[in-house]
């Protein structure tokens, strides 16, 4: 178990995992996740000398009663919070992020060159996926406009606000050294947008036959602890 310190970032929970270290991991998890999964991530970094950072998103964690939404305002918002934390306490600074905390990160650290990336199952573009869950509800933009919110039959809130503050605000260019890990059958992220970032961003893609967006299983799980080699 890697040696762990509980702290308070401007009142966002976190936690600092492994001894003393130049080199730093900030782990960004994903929805319905919490800061303590970066733990087993933590034991795999030590080993390559890193700390590893984590905290709680919006609505997460500790933060599950908290009148402070995981809209992607306010988690943009709290990742420049962490980042201006961390950034001159280290040397090296590295980035792994889940899903929908990648794309927090891509909007908040887009003017970042981080060491190493590492994204598992991001959301690349939220733009085209909140259009499909808008096709997979029957409700058209004109109707969230005048509505504002939707609950969908598949437990997400669809948001006019959250919709509008994406289409404004496009993911950009991602100049860090980046490695993906995809699930051929994700059904958040296609893989024709996978494969555009990829390209335009010069990222390592490493598809799971058979895999899914979220990696649960025994066997995703081993398959993600091998890809975690790319570590060193």
């Amino acid at each position: 178990m890697s040696r762990q310190e509980k702290i308070k970032i401007n009142n966002i929970p976190a936690i600092l995992y492994g001894s003393a270290s130049d080199k730093l991991y900030l782990y960004v998890h994903g929805k319905q996740s919490r800061k303590e999964e970066a733990e087993h991530f933590a034991n795999i970094a030590k080993k390559s000398g890193y700390q590893v950072l984590s905290f709680d998103l919006p609505e997460h964690g500790e933060r599950i009663s908290e009148p402070y939404p995981c809209s992607v305002q306010n988690g943009v918002r709290d990742l420049k919070e962490i980042y201006s934390f961390i950034k001159d306490k280290h040397k090296s600074i590295s980035l792994y992020a889940c899903s929908l905390g990648a794309y927090f990160s891509l909007l908040a650290c887009r003017d970042i060159k981080f060491d190493k990336c590492l994204f598992l199952s991001p959301i690349l573009d939220m733009e085209r996926l909140i259009q499909n869950m808008m096709k997979w509800s029957s409700i058209s933009e004109e109707e969230l406009k005048e509505r504002g919110e939707h609950e969908t039959s598949f437990g997400e809130t669809l948001s006019w606000d959250y919709y509008e503050y994406v289409r404004n605000n496009p993911v950009g260019k991602w100049d860090s050294p980046t490695f993906i890990l995809y699930g051929e059958n994700d059904n958040l992220t296609e893989r024709c947008v996978l494969d555009s970032f990829a390209i335009q961003n010069g990222c390592t893609v490493d598809v799971m036959p058979g895999g899914e967006h979220y990696f649960h299983t025994k066997e995703q799980l081993e398959y993600l602890d091998n890809w975690l080699t790319v570590i060193k």
